[in-house]
């Protein structure tokens, strides 16, 4: 199974990437995936699911832990059979 997974972290600052933006984003970078894109609305990464749901976790943890606080995320199954 494959998935994208689609994120974004609060609080914004249109100045400057805070904290939990860029340890998210180095996070997605770092991670195994295939096809990552990072942007300074939202980001995308897609993979295999043990990969991306590995991604996800870590995400979630580490930008927390750096000052998010609300991450809006969005997981889809793609490939075979999925629009």
């Amino acid at each position: 199974m494959r998935l994208r997974v689609e994120f974004t972290t609060e609080p914004f600052d249109l100045d400057e990437a805070p904290a939990h933006a860029v340890v998210a984003r180095e996070v997605i970078q770092t991670a195994d995936l295939d096809a990552v894109d990072v942007g300074p609305f939202g980001n995308t990464a897609e993979g295999g699911a043990d990969e991306v749901l590995t991604a996800v976790d870590s995400l979630l943890r580490k930008a927390l832990a750096s000052g998010a606080t609300r991450v809006s995320l969005q997981l889809n199954v793609i490939g075979e059979g999925t629009p």
